[in-house]
């Protein structure tokens, strides 16, 4: 009884609006990192790496102890891979820039759309039967009272 109790608050909890919208942001958000680290790794830094000299940036490294071979073991180099850094901070820079154009581009349409929304002012209000017989009564009083002046 107690763990269906449990599955119960847990399907209401997963169920929640909030909580499915984060999933498929969290979703929709992989894949769009993906899709700019791809254009990051496989368009722009080969086209930079071009433009500064035909460098690969992810082959850039800093050997401090180079590969050596100690009692017929071969040991590998100790390196630094500031290349492989400065391409994630490339991809970085992209996807946040990209997430920036992004939320403005969503703000920019629904600024619109609220704007047009507002433009279009609402039609008053149909009066009930009641209010047209309350309306009618009123002025047949007041015709009444200035009949008796």
């Amino acid at each position: 009884m107690r763990k269906s109790k449990f599955l119960q608050d847990f399907k209401a909890f997963a169920m929640k609006g909030n909580v499915v919208d984060m999933a498929v942001g969290v979703i929709i958000g992989g894949a769009f990192g993906k899709i700019v680290s791809s254009l990051v790794a496989d368009i722009i830094m080969p086209v930079f790496g071009l433009l500064v000299g035909g460098v690969n940036f992810t082959d850039l490294k800093w050997v401090m102890k180079p590969a050596c071979v100690v009692d017929g073991k071969e040991i590998a180099a100790v390196t630094l891979n500031y290349g492989n850094f400065l391409q994630m901070t490339f991809d970085f820079l992209i996807i946040a820039f990209s997430i920036f154009l992004f939320i403005k581009l969503i703000t920019r349409i629904t600024a619109k759309r609220k704007a047009a929304a507002d433009a279009i002012p609402p039609a008053p209000p149909v009066p009930s039967k009641e209010e047209i017989l309350l309306t009618e009564i009123r002025d047949l009083l007041k015709e009444q009272s200035q009949a008796n002046r």
